[in-house]
């Protein structure tokens, strides 16, 4: 098995986050995706299906739109298992793929219905290619010539959101709404659409991916469970948005959610430099 990953150029930084190309040869790979940003995969060998948090199941696509996680997602794909992927900050998904991203959480998006002929054309020259740069060398300028502009308000909005997740190890909601000069109600349909979830939906997921990392590294249960209400919530919001009990996050942990299982994996919390050109 192999993970591989590749720091986006500046000028693509503001819309992903990191590029990455997954190897596996078994016959069958199967495991659990932690709730997760929205990712574009190209699925360069493989085929199979996602189980999301609610229980219903999709197949892949060949380009795959996977929208933001609510919860973590068992996957089966039928090996060899080749992957290409693009993580996309909440500006990227907006300006690349144009779907509120409430509206795609916990779903797939057929890619090819959203890049066209040219994006089955780049899948077939990404199969010829035998590395995580050189992929990430023709993805760049595709995605670029796709993007969309975002009104710097929401741009400016979502900067604040990504600067709140990452003031603490358990932000609260109220500390986001006294930073945006909206409404609650105006902050909560805005962060929906570019984040795919609302505001406490995001405070809990971190708060539980910050623990399960913190686990993972050999911390003790009792300190980390100082972030939320008890013990038995701990337990419940880690399994929740892992897959994985505390216990088999130190035991058995799935060996790709232990390489992407905090955020600083697909570096969701970075701030995104340049920032992204304004509109005229």
């Amino acid at each position: 098995m192999l993970l591989d990953f590749h720091q986006p150029s500046p000028a693509i930084a503001p819309l992903v986050t990191i590029f990455y190309l997954y190897r596996s040869d078994e016959p069958v790979v199967e495991g659990i995706e932690r709730a997760d940003v929205g990712q574009i995969r190209f699925m360069l060998k493989g085929s199979g299906h996602l189980t999301f948090a609610e229980g219903h199941v999709e197949p892949s696509c060949p380009i795959m739109v996977n929208g933001p996680g609510t919860g973590a997602a068992a996957y089966r794909v039928e090996g060899p298992f080749h992957c290409f992927g693009a993580a996309l900050r909440p500006v990227g998904w907006s300006s690349l793929i144009g779907i509120p991203a409430h509206e795609r959480a916990d779903h797939v998006t057929d890619g090819e219905a959203v890049f066209g002929p040219a994006g089955s054309a780049l899948l077939e020259h990404l199969r010829t290619l035998d590395n995580v740069a050189a992929m990430a060398a023709v993805v760049e300028p595709f995605l670029l010539e796709r993007a969309r502009p975002v009104p710097p308000e929401h741009q400016r909005l979502c900067e604040s959101v990504r600067q709140w997740l990452s003031s603490s190890d358990a932000p609260r909601v109220a500390a986001l709404f006294d930073a945006i000069p909206l409404s609650s109600r105006q902050v909560v349909r805005l962060v929906n659409h570019y984040f795919g979830a609302p505001p406490k939906l995001l405070e809990r997921k971190f708060r539980a991916l910050r623990a399960a990392t913190a686990l993972a590294d050999g911390a003790d249960a009792r300190e980390v469970a100082e972030a939320f209400y008890d013990q038995p919530h701990m337990i419940r919001e880690i399994k929740h948005f892992t897959g994985h009990t505390p216990g088999t996050l130190a035991s058995r942990m799935d060996p790709v959610l232990a390489m992407t299982l905090s955020p600083a994996a697909f570096n969701e919390l970075t701030p995104p430099t340049p920032a992204m050109p304004e509109r005229a």
